[in-house]
């Protein structure tokens, strides 16, 4: 189905008169619409946004065949960049030709070290070109001192998405790891070793990966800015962790010497240092060689891509076939040379009208939050008044940069896919590291204008919002307000929300990890947080598997107050414009019907899965039916009462915001 809006922006005929708003207010939305839209035998998953994604891809494409055939690029050009690297994934006769060859340098690397220095260095080099091995580090703001950047240092090194694969015993995880057990196997073979020296390699792999999985900190602790906050000198790093050289490794990964780091999982780098004395060189290189190949495969020979895809597409996800390969070598233009090909992006498919009205819906969801916060009856006049703050100082990015990275000096090749990757990485990497000796660049973007997503930065705090997102049928300068609102201003108001969430509002209006809370008003919310998190514990998916509600809380606390404020938001605009029912449907109705197609979509179990044993975001159906089971505004909409399935008794509905 197109993604193109009907008439006012939605058509009555998809409502499925069989099931009751009062009962099931997703599926009465968009249960027609599954039944006529299955999963594409390429996607885990099918709905409002991978279908948007889907056509941003196509746009993105002429883009991109309008380059191929463009003539006397200059060297060095974006234009040129772009054409280069494309071409060098799409040559696929030349990168079946060369097999594991590319390998080659890496598996060299491994085979040559002798003692724990030699691991040290292999590890800094893996880390320069984004190999995964161990632990990883990136550059952002210091969370206490937002006003300069530092190093994070993260743990890292699982083969798997979480922890949990290699520690619980529940059918899932069982089902996954005897699964990833046979992948290993079958891409150590695909190097060259026999059967019985892939089986005996990757059972020293699991060890290896279980014995990090033990020492590796638990998915919802890891989102939570406190217990991801310790401030380590090199000298203080060396005695959590005297396993390692770090001043060695610092030099080699070319950070050189910085007054202190931020250590998010001091007891992960304490175990790791026990672990390198413990499990034997040979044990590491067997590790370290998987995880290069693991990396690498995607930019191999068809035979590593199909292996790739075997574990991470289809067992993870239930994805039938790989998408087409246009895609996913668009997907790796996009994610390394995004805002070269944002450029262009935005001068095709951004019309200033977008941004103007997108003002306008952002203005009045600021306007209808700050009334929202003023009206609290739980928050006291001195946390009132410095939530009002953050709120004023929040910054709004919408569509694109003010000023574009640079890229001079990245050399792309029109042969050489896997070397352009490598040097991209690193070139990556050296742009991160200069940020630790300069000012804070409050300019900078985290997604690209081509990304269909949104983002709240708590340092920065400042909320964007990619062009690619303001479409329809989320936004769309001609829908009915009604659609606007509850589409993409459920999204506004969701990621304003983040910067009051149970994480975002631990930072003050400066983007500092800092209580501006009175202790009583922090009881309170944490109160209504943790009613929250009890709703969608009790919400389930494929085999009995639960959702997690404190690993979502975040998103489902933002999901509530992403709704209530852009509905109060839309009643602004409904007193400058009037109100009037259209097709039959009172303007409450049209809001609460673009907020459900917000999440219209089709998954495959072992997506969903994976999602609530992994993801931060509910699955769609909990994202919609929650929220709206808390809004008294939906109540009078539908008329629902005690009879009704969506019903709620007053007592339990939360809105926290």
């Amino acid at each position: 189905m197109s993604t193109k809006p009907k008439g006012w922006g939605f058509d009555p005929k998809e409502l499925d008169a069989k099931i009751r708003p009062q009962d099931d207010f997703y599926h009465h939305v968009n249960k027609k619409w599954m039944r006529v839209n299955p999963i594409p035998k390429s996607e885990a998953r099918w709905g409002s946004f991978v279908m948007l994604r889907y056509d941003t891809d196509k746009k993105l494409k002429k883009i991109l065949d309008e380059v191929e055939s463009a003539r006397g690029l200059k060297k060095g050009s974006p234009e040129q960049m772009i054409r280069d690297f494309y071409r060098s994934g799409m040559d696929m006769k030349r990168r079946n030709a060369l097999g594991a060859k590319p390998l080659a340098p890496w598996r060299s690397k491994v085979a040559k070290v002798r003692s724990k220095g030699d691991l040290l260095k292999l590890i800094a080099e893996f880390h320069k070109v984004g190999l995964d091995a161990l632990w990883a580090g990136f550059v952002d703001q210091d969370a206490k001192n937002s006003t300069r950047y530092a190093l994070h240092m993260v743990q890292d090194g699982l083969g798997m998405p979480d922890r949990d694969y290699y520690l619980k015993d529940d059918a899932e995880s069982v089902r996954v790891r005897n699964a990833y057990k046979t992948h290993g196997v079958r891409l150590l073979k695909l190097i060259g070793y026999s059967t019985g020296d892939a089986t005996r390699r990757m059972e020293s792999i699991l060890t290896t990966e279980t014995a990090l999985a033990r020492i590796s900190m638990k998915k919802e602790d890891s989102r939570d800015a406190e217990k991801t906050y310790h401030k380590f000198t090199r000298p203080q790093l060396e005695k959590l962790a005297p396993g390692m050289d770090w001043k060695r490794y610092f030099a080699y990964v070319g950070v050189g010497e910085l007054p202190y780091f931020i250590v998010m999982q001091p007891e992960f780098y304490a175990g790791v240092s026990k672990l390198l004395d413990s499990i034997s060189i040979e044990d590491w290189k067997i590790y370290l060689e998987f995880h290069a190949v693991s990396s690498l495969a995607g930019a191999l020979s068809q035979p590593f891509i199909r292996e790739q895809f075997s574990f991470y597409g289809t067992v993870l996800s239930g994805t039938k076939v790989m998408k087409p390969l246009w895609r996913r070598i668009l997907g790796s233009v996009n994610g390394n040379l995004g805002e070269v090909l944002g450029q262009i992006y935005v001068k095709k498919h951004f019309p200033p009208e977008a941004k103007k009205k997108m003002n306008i819906l952002v203005d009045d969801l600021f306007t209808a939050y700050a009334a929202r916060i003023k009206g609290l009856d739980w928050m006291s006049p001195k946390t009132k008044k410095k939530a009002l703050l953050k709120l004023r100082s929040l910054n709004r990015k919408i569509g694109y940069p003010d000023k574009w990275k640079s890229y001079r000096g990245l050399v792309v090749r029109p042969d050489e896919y896997l070397g352009n990757l490598m040097r991209s990485s690193a070139f990556e990497h050296r742009r991160q590291l200069k940020k630790l000796r300069g000012p804070i660049d409050r300019d900078e973007w985290f997604m690209y204008p081509q990304t269909v997503n949104a983002y709240f930065a708590p340092n920065l705090n400042d909320i964007a919002f990619p062009a690619a997102i303001l479409q329809a049928p989320f936004f769309s300068h001609t829908a009915d307000d009604a659609v606007n609102y509850g589409a993409i201003g459920a999204v506004i108001g969701h990621e304003i929300t983040h910067g009051f969430d149970d994480q975002g509002s631990k930072f003050d209006e400066k983007g500092n990890l800092k209580s501006w809370w009175t202790s009583g008003d922090r009881k309170r919310f944490e109160r209504k947080a943790e009613r929250v998190r009890k709703q969608f514990d009790q919400y389930t998916v494929a085999d009995g598997v639960k959702v997690n509600g404190k690993l979502t809380l975040g998103e489902n606390i933002a999901d509530l107050g992403g709704l209530s404020i852009a509905l109060d938001a839309y009643q602004l605009q409904l007193k400058r414009t009037g109100r009037k029912d259209i097709d039959g449907l009172t303007p409450e109705q049209r809001f609460f019907l673009a907020f459900a197609i917000f999440e219209r979509e089709n998954a495959r179990p072992e997506f969903v899965k994976s999602q609530v044993l992994t993801d931060p975001h509910a699955p769609g159906i909990f994202r919609i039916n929650g929220p709206v089971s808390n809004l008294d505004a939906f109540y009078e909409a539908y008329g629902i009462t005690k009879k009704d399935k969506m019903y709620r008794l007053p007592s339990a509905r939360e809105m926290v915001w």
